[in-house]
């Protein structure tokens, strides 16, 4: 008997897989299948080589109940697999009003999973085993009448013959190290004041501008001044600052002057032993749990509500400082799918597969999310859901989301849009292949379909430095003005439809504009590469030409934490799993450079101060915007304000050149990059100036 398999691909057909299964003609022509003890006959539909026979039945056969393929005297379990992807199978048990997970009340709590191929579904609650009922759509369902708080639970899942301990993938605790769910009364893990506390009040998402930082790496280093390293607490402290004096932590991104702090991945994920958090480092892009937060950042693991009330204490210390919090999402794959507790609950259905049956790896970690399937869109919404509504978040980052569905994307834009404040959506719009068709997908090509996102802008990046993908490739500003033609659609926004160059998205609020991030090489380490030869100095200033261009292009800048100090993980580019000496942010070398700092601090404060830096729609930059008439490879463009004009010129070059500018006057300098800038003039009188070799200039004249 354990030769052969049998297959559901289809309501009406049976694959059977067996040696030589084709050549026993007599045996095929009996063949039936064995419901409750009903006998139903199957026909043959096709002989699909020697092994494989294809069978029929005009009885539509049931999903959740145990079917036997009887063959010569043999009982072959009939276990389900395409059929869970067919259009049938949604339309029959796709349940998106469906209220799944541990659902606490004080007196009593509602369990509910969803899993139409289970047969048999038992709630194991701490010492107790409790039947579950099958209600409508495959939802399996019980009520424990007591106060379930603190408990932990698992599902006992029989899928397709197998029975199986699942954690609840709508879980809200967990034990340490995500062995088992836990019944959680949210309210108890507030911090005081949590949902009290005022939010940051941004009138337009144009106004922003993004630090991205691991919670880890933001405070793990020896001299970062922070008692609870590497924790989440640890970013929640005030006053903290290294050995000689200088702010590090929340207070310094505070006074960076960006609006929005991303974290990366905080939801639970995988390679971290909770308890020994110190020997392993991971990004957090191996998800496992998606509403519970990471447990190696917390305290105390072992509390399965520690971790949740210390990430809402630190959302709450990020927001007391007027600042924004994006969280890191990763909704394009799982860590291990075998191992899923989607996979364990309805086999094949969470996934993205070929035509041929085989797996979709897009993603290039073993496994794409099917988020066009409709009970997968309901839980990438609920838990955003969740996400806004129990922790207050103010914004979401997408990993891969060139994989993710444009209806799902847009329904997530919809439900942010129902929030009091608006809700920041980013991410990486990436054309990678998965088994889905490329109109249909989030990617920065699509951008007219889903236009309250924003994207990554790649163009951006590989233009001002090089492409990614080539290490000692170079762009404008370490390679003597290389891609100069590209730079009016860049700082136009990058969705200019009169330009040279194509757009690179729709509307100028779509685009997000970097020029490094946590994933492959820091520029620093770049340059170290592709312009090795140059000495350091001119690196550091080829690094600045790169961070202002950023800044004041229209769009909203992206800065990696540390990116304002050159950091560099030595030469790593990537360091998902790296330790702590190559991921930290090393506040020693924040110490010594200050003055760039201010250079990164003087420029966000003037995109702040001034609207004239954030434009809102292609129609005003073309109105206000001008690219000025400069010797090559120099570029300068001029900002027309209501009351001052502005001007932004940049030399990617060792020489110094003299540059005419638009209209004589008074020019108040505001920001030069030039490692000589506290001797240069304050204000430069007349039509003509001199720029530094690689020199960023800022400079205003009033109109009054």
């Amino acid at each position: 008997m354990g030769k052969y398999k049998a297959w559901l691909d289809d309501i009406h057909f049976v694959e059977v897989e067996g040696n030589d299964l084709a050549e026993d003609t007599i045996g095929i022509k009996k063949a039936k299948i064995s419901v409750d003890h009903d006998k139903w006959t199957l026909l043959v539909e096709k002989i699909i080589d020697q092994d494989t026979v294809l069978f029929r039945t005009s009885e539509a056969l049931p999903i959740g109940k145990e079917l036997m393929f009887l063959f010569n005297d043999k009982e072959i379990p009939v276990h389900t697999r395409k059929i869970v992807r067919t259009e049938w199978f949604e339309k029959e048990f796709a349940a998106p009003n469906a209220e799944l997970g541990a659902t606490y009340h004080s007196n009593y709590t509602v369990f509910r999973v969803w899993s139409p191929v289970a047969t048999d579904v038992v709630l194991s609650l701490s010492d107790e085993k409790i039947p579950m009922i099958r209600t409508d759509k495959g939802v399996w369902e019980c009520s424990v009448d007591k106060d379930c708080h603190g408990l932990a639970y698992l599902y006992l899942a029989t899928v397709n013959g197998r029975k199986t301990e699942v954690v609840d993938p709508y879980a809200k605790a967990l034990t340490v190290n995500s062995r088992a769910a836990v019944v959680a009364n949210l309210s108890k893990t507030d911090p005081n004041d949590f949902k009290e506390t005022p939010k940051p009040v941004i009138d337009h998402l144009q106004n922003s501008s993004i630090y991205e930082i691991h919670v880890r790496d933001a405070t793990i280093h020896q001299d970062s001044g922070v008692l609870n390293k590497g924790k989440y607490l640890g970013l929640t402290e005030k006053n903290t600052k290294t050995k000689q004096g200088y702010s590090t932590g929340l207070d310094y991104i505070k006074d960076l002057g960006v609006t929005h702090v991303q974290l990366l991945p905080v939801n639970d994920f995988a390679r971290i032993d909770d308890l020994l958090p110190d020997a392993q480092y991971n990004w957090g892009y191996d998800p496992l749990f998606y509403q519970v937060p990471e447990g190696s950042f917390s305290v105390d693991p072992t509390d399965p509500f520690s971790r949740i009330t210390e990430l809402k204490s630190l959302i709450q210390a990020i927001h007391k400082e007027e600042l924004s919090v994006i969280l890191d999402v990763v909704y394009n794959h799982v860590f291990i799918m075998e191992e899923s507790s989607f996979e364990k609950l309805v086999p094949g259905y969470y996934f993205r597969y070929h035509f041929d049956g085989s797996l979709s790896n897009g993603t290039g970690v073993g496994n794409d999310i099917a988020s066009e399937r409709i009970m997968v869109r309901k839980f990438i919404l609920d838990t955003i859901d969740y996400w806004l509504s129990e922790y207050r978040i103010d914004g979401f980052r997408f990993d891969l989301m060139g994989t993710l569905d444009i209806d799902t994307m847009n329904e997530i834009e919809r439900r942010c849009q129902i929030e009091e404040n608006p809700i920041m959506l980013l991410g990486e719009g990436w054309e990678l292949p998965t088994a889905f068709a490329s109109e249909q997908r989030a990617t920065s090509s699509q951008s007219h379909q889903v236009l309250g996102i924003r994207f990554f802008n790649d163009f951006f990046r590989d233009s001002v430095k090089g492409n990614l993908f080539d290490f000692y490739d170079y762009g404008y500003i370490n390679g003597k003005g290389k891609f100069i033609e590209r730079l009016p659609q860049l700082v136009k926004g990058s969705s200019g439809e009169n330009e040279t160059i194509p757009p690179f998205v729709h509307e100028v609020t779509q685009t997000v504009n970097y020029v490094e991030c946590h994933d492959n090489h820091t520029l620093w380490d770049r340059l170290k590469h592709s312009n090795g030869e140059e000495a350091a100095e001119e690196r550091r200033e080829m690094h600045k030409l790169a961070t202002g261009l950023t800044i004041v292009s229209q769009g909203i800048p992206f800065l990696h934490a540390g990116q304002e100090w050159f950091r560099s993980k030595k030469g790593d580019g990537n360091s998902y799993i790296s330790p702590d000496e190559i991921n930290q942010l090393d506040w020693s070398e924040r110490e010594k450079r200050e003055d760039h700092i201010h250079f990164v601090r003087s420029l966000l404060k003037i995109r702040n101060d001034f609207p004239v830096f954030r434009m809102k729609s292609k129609a005003e930059i073309d109105r206000r915007l001008h690219i000025l008439s400069t010797p090559a490879p120099v570029f300068g463009f001029t900002l027309l304000g209501n009351e001052r004009d502005f001007c932004v010129y940049v030399n990617p070059t060792r020489k110094r050149f003299q540059i005419i500018l638009p209209s004589p006057g008074n020019w108040e300098i505001l920001v030069s990059s030039t490692s000589n800038a506290s001797v240069i003039n304050t204000s430069i009188i007349g039509e003509y100036t001199e720029l530094e070799p690689y020199e960023f200039l800022l400079i205003k004249k009033s109109r009054v």
